[in-house]
């Protein structure tokens, strides 16, 4: 079977999955969920010898510590799979819900039930968690899900799709609601791009090469971000020990995640202050610092920053510092080179910080918060299946909602119109 016939036989199956997962009840989804986690859960060392093969490959390739990074499932990152999926379980399903349900002057009754959005296709890298993260929140908003993951990720996602089909069949559910692409063939992505007859929306994840290839191929409507620029500014009104901490944590808790901090901000009035105790706490970890001629004058020997920095996802340990007046200049800044993806800012003064959230457009805008809770977890959404930057159709960490849509139901009793 060729690319093109295998992408169509994939389709055809997860378009009749998607007709048997939007009848399927809240139990029945939940308790799909629950057996998956169970299986991770009693398979801790089959998961690890699997992704150690991509670890492997992906070491051979010269593939860079951050990719490494993302790619590895260690017994910490397993377990967090297993809470997510329990976690998911618990959500409110949303599967059903009418909202807005009023009578009219005709003597209809319209409202909107939230229904699924059909077939899903994601296409992700490295990180073979998304392979789980995808299946709990497609699975409960009632969809069926084609999941193409990176060559690197393959044993892995193997593996984990098999306890996913196991799960779904011991619900009676069919396991073609949750499909992987097995071939390496980049074509494969072509041809999911191309699929409108079965596919109802695309969404990406991983670098901004693959992003801009789905951005410019697809013939399918996409939930996507493209950069992760992330901000935090500290204003002359914050507190010390807060904006050391967030600061730090925002940079170093894990580099290679869009919604770490890349470009730290420092009000002029509390510049000298800050960056002194900062600087020394990330030169000890290895944080190469850039900075603006102000930041060199208090920090010394670090490198200047240019244009370009103030422009880039690093997703490594490197990080630009600016010295600015003020917040007018600090939300200036942001404006300019933001990938609207998340922004936060550290004051006590609660009138700017309330300005912070009206003035930053991103899809997550923090007070007082490390930047790393940008995520569906964090958020209480139990996983993400991405983070969209667009303002259509889901914005920020895209949980079970932004996998649904809503359609219009009219209620009468014979009536017609006049």
């Amino acid at each position: 079977m060729d690319i093109k016939q295998l992408m169509e036989q994939m389709g055809q199956q997860a378009r009749a999955a998607s007709r048997l997962m939007m009848k399927a009840t809240t139990a029945t989804k939940n308790q799909v969920l629950l057996n998956i986690a169970t299986l991770i859960e009693q398979s801790h060392d089959q998961i690890v010898s699997a992704n150690q093969k991509d670890i492997q490959t992906a070491k051979e390739k010269g593939l860079d510590d951050a990719f490494v990074d993302r790619l590895t499932l260690n017994p910490a990152r397993i377990s967090a799979m297993v809470e997510s999926l329990r976690q998911v379980a618990t959500l409110v399903d949303p599967i059903g819900e009418i909202t807005d349900l009023r009578f009219q002057p005709t003597g209809i009754r319209v409202g909107k039930m939230r229904v699924p959005l059909g077939v899903i296709g994601i296409i992700y890298e490295s990180r073979p968690n998304v392979t789980i993260d995808a299946a709990a929140l497609g699975l409960k908003s009632g969809n069926a899900v084609i999941l193409r993951g990176g060559s690197e990720s393959l044993h892995s996602n193997q593996m984990l799709a098999q306890f996913i089909h196991q799960g779904l069949e011991m619900a009676n559910l069919p396991k073609n609601a949750v499909q992987v692409v097995e071939t390496t063939d980049r074509s494969a992505v072509g041809e999911l791009l191309r699929m409108k007859k079965y596919v109802d929306v695309i969404i990406p994840r991983g670098g901004k090469s693959l992003i801009e290839r789905v951005s410019q191929e697809a013939q399918i409507p996409i939930i996507k971000h493209l950069d992760g620029i992330c901000h935090v500014y500290i204003d002359d009104k914050a507190n010390l020990e807060k904006a050391i901490t967030v600061a730090f944590n925002a940079k170093t808790q894990r580099y290679g995640t869009c919604n770490t901090m890349e470009t730290l901000l420092v009000a002029r009035g509390i510049a000298k202050q800050v960056l002194p105790i900062l600087g020394e706490k990330y030169l000890q970890v290895g944080v190469e610092l850039r900075g603006c001629p102000e930041t060199q004058a208090i920090l010394n020997n670090i490198n200047p920053a240019t244009e370009e920095d103030w422009a880039t996802e690093y997703l490594a340990p490197i990080l630009s510092i600016r010295v600015v007046e003020g917040l007018d200049e600090a939300i200036d800044h942001i404006t300019k080179y933001s990938s609207q993806h998340t922004d936060s800012i550290i004051s006590e003064d609660w009138n700017r910080c309330m300005r912070f959230l009206n003035e930053v457009d991103s899809s997550s805008v923090m007070v007082n918060a490390s930047t790393r809770f940008a995520d569906g977890f964090e958020y209480g959404l139990g996983a993400e299946i991405g983070i969209s930057t667009d303002k259509l159709h889901a914005r920020g960490p895209v949980g079970l909602e932004g996998l649904t849509s809503q359609k219009f139901i009219v209620l009468g009793d014979g009536h017609i119109r006049k």
